[in-house]
């Protein structure tokens, strides 16, 4: 039997059950594109940190402005997301493929280009637009044509991407900063973005079944407004915490103290009219994002647990490198090396794990993965200004692998459990809540650090001092927002393997 049925009217393809319940060697090629376009995507979405100090320096802009660099990515990717799934479901798989690295490599060229800090922040947003697409394309695409005893190997991949290129990130930017320069930093993506989109343009063939559904330009409005406002809301968060000794500090506080307030409450009221219009449009099959797959408790489940694990995740890694430089005074390169070997565990791993879960489950995996993850965090809390970095780059490898063990259960389980002509709506969910999760799970620990760190410094500790103190704040919160995961590690089951376009089990 065919694996594809393709229409020339409509430039869709209809995804058919391979007999043999063997992936297609045209379809395991489209999947390997993909996730080396989202690798590169992701990558340059890391390397951005650590290059903020040497931006404020070449740029001669303030800490505040470099901020807008990654504020103005996460605000992106915040407002493009929740609107992807309705893209993929009126475009093709190689129409979305094209727009995605096309507006990623633009915006890497104008990077790289850049004259100054303002064509950077707009490089940034349109490299942003593509990032957004990507990971949301991907997922969708493995759930339409992978076989369901295949989905966890080839989710261990995807989760390999998403947890290799954040740890990679750092580590060549450290290195390119410390020999080369920070253009250096798109000028390496850039060709090999280009390369990944004339070989995606030449190969990759469409996959699922296009809609002719009209977009409802209301929602994707409110959707902007309540998705973009929560996440710069969260950002201001920092600023309202830094310590002020000065009126011009300030009165910066107070501008950060009214735009959190502001957004937010632009944010929240927005998203909940969104809610209200999705609820109504849903009804005839309308609606931007379908709220329906939140009729699987496993699917919500899985999506709740994986919201807290990113509120942990992206908040430590947000502060590590911070204690790692401001505290044990360790260079940019080193750094990003602490990080380097739990990237290579997961890299090595994330098939295994795929392996063990198509066999055994979920519970297998998540259980020890998510007690070894939140024994990391309660471990990290032990950290001071005499911890040496031998002790910090076991530690990450372990909290790494703690996080491979529950990535790649989550994402399969949480997919799977959705009917197939929900999958792009699932996708776009998981993206946002990773997402506003993440932004969260930053902006909490960096204003956690800021604060207890001021109020350390004012009682008279030296810098190293008062940055450990600060760290063990910021840790600390991140190990009691993990508690919670080792109840849901228990309840999150592997739906039952089903015939690809059979509806899941709600």
């Amino acid at each position: 039997m065919a694996a594809t049925d393709t229409s020339s009217s409509t430039g869709s393809v209809r995804a058919v059950a391979p007999s043999s319940g063997v992936l297609r060697p045209e379809e395991s090629r489209v999947i390997w594109l993909l996730l080396a376009a989202a690798f590169v995507a992701i990558l340059n979405e890391t390397t951005m940190g650590v290059a903020i100090p040497h931006l404020i320096t070449d740029l001669g802009i303030t800490a505040l402005q470099a901020q807008w660099l990654t504020t103005a990515f996460m605000l992106t990717m915040a407002v493009v997301i929740p609107i992807t799934g309705f893209l993929l479901r009126r475009f093709t798989t190689r129409q979305m493929y094209i727009a995605a690295m096309s507006l990623f490599s633009l915006g890497t060229l104008i990077a790289l280009l850049s004259p100054g800090y303002p064509l950077l922040v707009v490089a940034r947003v349109v490299q942003a637009s593509g990032t957004a697409i990507m990971m949301p394309l991907l997922m969708t695409t493995l759930m339409t044509v992978v076989p369901p005893n295949q989905r966890g190997r080839m989710m261990g991949r995807v989760s390999v991407v998403i947890s290799l290129a954040p740890a990679i990130g750092p580590t060549l930017s450290g290195f390119l900063l410390d020999t080369l320069s920070w253009r250096w930093i798109f000028g390496i993506v850039l060709p090999i973005a280009l390369v990944a989109l004339a070989i995606g343009a030449r190969w990759i063939h469409n996959l699922g079944e296009t809609t002719r559904a009209p977009i409802d330009v209301l929602s994707v409005v409110l959707s902007a407004f309540g998705f973009g406002g929560l996440v710069y809301g969260l950002s201001q968060i920092g600023g309202t915490a830094a310590h002020t000794d000065t009126a011009a500090e300030a009165a910066a506080g107070t501008v950060s103290r009214v735009s959190l307030i502001v957004a937010l409450s632009v944010g929240v009221i927005a998203l909940g009219l969104f809610i209200w219009r999705q609820l109504r449009l849903q009804r005839t099959d309308d609606a931007l994002l379908d709220l329906r797959v939140f009729r699987s408790a496993n699917f919500s489940l899985s999506i709740g647990q994986m919201g807290l694990l990113s509120v942990s995740f992206f908040g430590v890694i947000t502060v590590v490198p911070l204690f790692l430089q401001n505290t044990l005074g360790v260079s940019a390169l080193q750094t990003g090396l602490v990080a380097l070997p739990g990237a290579l565990i997961m890299g090595l791993t994330g098939p295994i794990i795929g392996r063990i879960y198509d066999r055994w489950g979920t519970r297998v995996l998540l259980i020890p993965g998510t007690f070894l993850a939140s024994g990391m965090l309660w471990f990290y809390t032990t950290f001071d200004e005499t911890t040496s970095i031998w002790t910090v780059a076991v530690s990450q490898t372990l909290l790494s692998l703690g996080l491979a063990l529950s990535f790649t259960p989550l994402f399969t389980a949480s997919l799977a459990s959705l009917q197939p002509k929900f999958y792009s709506y699932g996708s776009a969910i998981v993206g946002t809540v990773q997402q506003v999760a993440g932004a969260a799970g930053i902006a909490l620990m960096v204003a956690i650090l800021s604060a207890s760190q001021a109020s350390a410094a004012e009682a008279g500790a030296s810098d190293a001092v008062a940055g450990a103190a600060g760290a063990h704040a910021a840790f600390l919160v991140a190990a009691i927002v993990s508690l919670p995961l080792l109840v849901g590690a228990f309840l999150i089951r592997k739906p039952a393997d089903q015939p690809m376009g059979a509806p899941a089990g709600h």
